[in-house]
């Protein structure tokens, strides 16, 4: 019993990503038509008829794969259409290279798309589901406040230390964004201005939360032993972990909010799928779910990137900056793009694939080695995870 890497590796020869940001003169259909077709043209210029599958992740934007059938103007398709949770655009991509390692089909595409602006989504009133009346209810915001105060007790760390790692994350990840045409806020912000902004939660100010946006992403994916029919430069798979709790963690006296269980635990299970045995170096860049800017930092440690209760130093010796020795959201995350639910996690996986082949202009990563993708759903105690390891070289 375990967790295994592919027995039969599998590549992504194709990907595209929308503008990410409130597309008012976009509907859902427009996105993912757009996402569609651009992978196809990376592809080498494949016809939508060339995919034997697809897997659509979409939370609240579309039920079933008609979803993508319908503006594709395709049938006779086998369209799967997952959710779970802010991890579905990731868990439609990893069910899509299961697809393919498996024999079941040459070409598939994962494509993950929500329009949310049209429908009034808040990240401060999210839609419940239904439940016995036992979890409390919280804004994202305020469930995600609770790392402050944990952290700080359970490391000795002070708070305002933490604060001031958060506004360097906040400043971080929107100076990346301001590089990247496809986000949603593509403007530096001083440090003050980020660190007098007032509290919506707890510590947490508006600049340490991710916006909320539309946008579209899709990967088309192959044989690795096929990927140099439809490009030159393929990216290879090496892992896929996914994780979900027990969901029990907010009931649980003993769970104090200051870690992230499931993060940990789906790292380790890539880590041991690609054979990576020290992440902390072995890892040339990484785009990871900072819905949060305390989220990125406690995920610094549930990767193995820092020696735990140390993340907020690394952050603030700039060892996750652009430039430092492991480059962290260099797209410029979740802060910059904003968190159209279904594309996140496909999303963080396009820089990937700018990265690896060297087409990421000023955000250029000086000869990768191995990339990590994590996207996770839920709140602290309440998550699902999910961590893809890519590279340029075949496994």
């Amino acid at each position: 019993m375990g967790s295994h890497a592919l027995a039969n590796p599998v590549a992504v020869v194709g990907m595209a990503c929308t503008q990410f940001g409130e597309l008012w003169d976009r509907n859902v259909d427009d996105l993912l038509v757009e996402a569609t077709h651009g992978a196809l043209v990376s592809a080498g210029g494949l016809d939508v008829q060339d995919v034997d599958a697809f897997w659509l992740g979409s939370m609240i934007s579309g039920v079933s794969g008609l979803t993508l059938t319908r503006p594709l103007n395709i049938s006779h398709k086998p369209v799967t259409r997952v959710e779970n949770m802010c991890a579905t655009g990731s868990e439609a991509f990893r069910n899509a290279c299961y697809a393919v390692s498996s024999g079941a089909y040459d070409v598939v595409m994962a494509v993950g798309g929500e329009k949310l602006k049209d429908a009034g989504y808040s990240g401060l009133e999210m839609p419940s589901v239904p439940n016995d009346g036992t979890p409390p209810v919280l804004s994202a915001p305020a469930m995600y406040s609770m790392i402050v105060p944990a952290y700080a007790r359970r490391y000795g760390v002070p708070e305002e230390q933490i604060k001031e790692a958060m506004t360097h994350i906040a400043w971080k990840n929107h100076s990346n964004g301001a590089l990247n045409p496809r986000a949603q806020f593509r403007k530096e912000t001083p440090k003050e201005t980020i660190a007098a902004a007032p509290t919506l939660a707890g510590r947490l100010s508006v600049f340490d939360c991710s916006g909320v946006a539309d946008g579209a992403a899709a990967a088309v994916i192959v044989r690795a032993e096929d990927a140099h029919r439809y490009t030159d430069r393929p990216l290879y798979v090496h892992a896929l972990a996914l994780d979900a709790g027990s969901g029990t963690g907010r009931n649980d006296s003993d769970y104090d909010y200051s870690d992230l269980a499931e993060s940990a635990a789906s790292a380790r299970a890539a880590y041991e799928q690609a054979g990576i045995t020290d992440p902390a170096t072995q890892i040339s860049l990484a785009e990871v779910h900072d819905c949060f800017t305390p989220t990125e930092m406690v995920l610094m440690e549930e990767l193995g990137f820092s020696e735990r209760g140390k993340a907020w130093r690394d952050v603030l010796d700039g060892r996750y900056d652009r430039d430092g020795a492991l480059p962290v959201n260099i797209d410029g995350g979740l802060k910059s793009f904003g968190h159209p639910i279904g594309a996140s996690g496909l999303r963080m996986l396009f820089e990937m694939w700018l990265q690896f082949r060297g087409e990421a202009g000023d955000r250029q990563v000086a000869d990768p080695q191995f990339g990590l993708v994590q996207n996770q759903g839920g709140s602290p105690g309440d998550l699902v995870s999910a961590v893809t390891i890519v590279s340029g070289q075949r496994p």
